[in-house]
C-alpha cells in the first residue's frame, strides 16, 4: 500500500546502468542522503558490506 504523498522510485529498466562499470543495474542502493547508486550484480556484492554499514537501503531490481 502506498501512503498518499509518498514517493516511490521506479523499478530498474534495461536501459539503467551501473554507475562502476557501466553494465546492467541489478541493484538500487538508496543512501541515507536521499540520493542513489546503480550497482550492477558483482559491484553490489563486492560493495555490499560498506554499503551496510552506512545503512543504505539495498533494493533488488527486476531487469528483464
Amino acid at each position: 500500500m502506498t501512503m498518499p504523498g509518498t514517493l516511490t522510485r521506479p523499478e530498474l529498466t534495461a536501459s539503467d546502468r551501473c554507475d562502476r562499470c557501466g553494465a546492467a543495474a541489478k541493484v538500487r542502493a538508496v543512501l541515507p542522503s536521499g540520493g542513489e547508486l546503480l550497482f550492477c550484480g558483482h559491484h553490489a556484492r563486492a560493495h555490499e558490506a560498506k554499503l551496510k554499514e552506512l545503512s543504505v537501503d539495498m533494493q533488488a531490481g527486476e531487469t528483464a
